[in-house]
């Protein structure tokens, strides 16, 4: 087994601490990265009752590598408990929205200007090539426009509710 490097960043839990991270490995309820993040934390410790382990032993015990415990005990100790345990957000989305606010407005414009000749109302097929023609998107699924208008609770147009008429008809 390799020797293990000296501790830059030692952790030292306070009780509150300690009892909150116990708790959270003991109920089961937290996404498993919260609760290997907290074993990290309560095998670290510089008081705990067996004594601290060692990053070599704690990787082994927990199942990651040793450089997530450093990182992990570097971020507790500058960062705090709270931004140990959690996930760090993104900043952006891994894929940035194709119908942002400017596509929007086109959109609902686009929606209440009479619909194309020979046709009652629009529907998402012709909303997503006009959207594509007029240059305002390269490409946008039937999804992503049915999405953004359901978001802004807006209709295709048209006098009908759904797709069916209401009430009953005779003889059926």
């Amino acid at each position: 087994m390799a020797r293990s490097t000296p501790n830059q960043y030692p952790v030292a839990l306070t009780d509150e601490q300690r009892e909150r991270l116990e708790r959270l490995t003991r109920t089961g309820s937290a996404p498993v990265a919260k609760v290997r993040h907290a074993r990290i934390l309560l095998l670290s410790d510089a008081h705990r009752p067996g004594g601290r382990y060692t990053r070599d032993q704690i990787a082994d015990a927990v199942g990651v590598s040793v450089n997530t415990v450093d990182r992990l005990r570097k971020r507790f100790v500058l960062e705090g408990e709270e931004p140990a345990i959690a996930r760090k957000p993104r900043a952006t989305p891994p894929v940035p929205p194709k119908i942002d606010g400017h596509v929007e407005a086109h959109l609902v414009a686009i929606c209440c200007s009479d619909a194309p000749d020979g046709r009652a109302r629009w529907t998402l097929e012709l909303l997503a090539g006009e959207l594509t023609r007029r240059g305002l998107v390269t490409s946008v699924s039937l999804e992503t426009v049915r999405k953004t208008l359901k978001k802004m609770s807006y209709s295709r147009g048209g006098s009908r509710r759904g797709a069916s008429p209401s009430g009953s008809r005779p003889g059926s």
